[in-house]
């Protein structure tokens, strides 16, 4: 005996499905057109398809209305156990509670961010979802590829460039700053570029900042006195306050920086490129409850007023994510 290959079967579409059991339950093509919402004349078109699909009349026209066939009243209780278990899987909704979820997320970001950003959500995540554990990776050029296999759900911080089937999500602007000693001999409530030029300074060689600081620094174009590098920020507020050597630094990693530790801000005198601290995450998990809810929770703690943008009731306004361009 010959078995028909699997592969070669069509699937029956659920529409042809639903009016199967709407002729069945109601024997009338007037009445399956009514309660499925669709015209007689397309009726007509489904039922020719469904009976070439199963190669049998299936019903037939009588005095009392379509009589089923018996090959139809042997299908019928398969084909509604089939609908029950598509509407099954319509209703399926995945759900995450976070009072009571136990699971990991992962988010990229620079060590700035475990200064600025990473206390605000722990802070949150431990008092509304104790089960969720947080884990921070370094962000960088294997960031994109992270995000679009799932071994990091979230990150934070600054990407200039990102493949197409990401999401981004502005959340605040970034300038830059001065940090100084508060008991600098020569600097006191301002720095001018003269003051700039002269000062020795510590710089931070790591991260988006230090790339458009080099920037700066070579278009106007300034040769500074560097006493020192450092590989992140770490160590800088206790040289920056033991020193007299300036740092310059995002605005709002200087203003931690400088609430912690008793340092001086100041406004940059040199004109450095500003950016724009973002959200990103890959549109594989754009709907994933979970993420949503991690997004959600950032967007809340972070998201400022000048970049949501306003209604003219003057409430916040956010502004959707968009996906970037191919």
């Amino acid at each position: 005996m010959k078995h028909r290959d699997l592969s070669e079967t069509n699937l029956l579409e659920p529409r042809l499905l639903r009016l199967f059991d709407a002729l069945f339950t109601t024997g009338s093509v007037t009445k399956a057109a009514e309660k499925l919402g669709q015209s007689q004349p397309t009726i007509s078109i489904w039922l020719a398809r469904l009976r070439k699909e199963l190669d049998d009349p299936l019903f037939i026209r009588s005095a009392e209305g379509m009589l089923p066939t018996p090959r139809a009243e042997a299908l019928i209780g398969t084909a509604r156990q089939a609908l029950e278990m598509l509407r099954r899987l319509a209703e399926l909704r995945p759900e995450f509670d976070p009072a009571t979820a136990k699971r990991r997320f992962v988010i990229c970001m620079t060590d700035a961010s475990h200064i600025t950003l990473l206390p605000a959500i722990l802070a949150h995540v431990r008092r509304v979802a104790p089960g969720i554990r947080i884990e921070a990776a370094q962000i960088g050029g294997d960031t994109p590829r992270m995000l679009q296999s799932g071994e990091a759900d979230l990150a934070l911080g600054y990407i200039s460039d990102l493949d197409a089937g990401h999401f981004q999500q502005a959340l605040f602007p970034q300038d830059w700053v001065c940090l100084a000693n508060a008991k600098h001999a020569r600097i006191r409530d301002r720095i001018t570029a003269k003051d700039f030029r002269r000062e020795a300074h510590v710089l931070i060689r790591s991260g988006t900042g230090h790339q458009l600081l080099a920037a700066a620094l070579q278009e106007q174009p300034i040769v500074l006195d560097v006493a020192l590098e450092l590989p992140g920020f770490l160590g800088l507020p206790a040289i920056v306050g033991t020193t007299d050597l300036i740092a310059t630094l995002p605005r709002h990693i200087g203003e931690t920086l400088a609430h912690y530790y008793g340092l001086r801000v100041l406004d940059c005198p040199l004109a450095i490129v500003g950016f724009t601290v973002k959200q990103y995450w890959h549109a594989r998990f754009h709907h994933d409850p979970a993420s949503q809810w991690l997004r959600d929770v950032c967007g809340e703690l972070f998201q400022q007023q000048e970049v949501r943008g306003l209604h003219r009731s003057g409430r916040p306004k956010k502004r959707r994510p968009r996906d970037l361009p191919s």
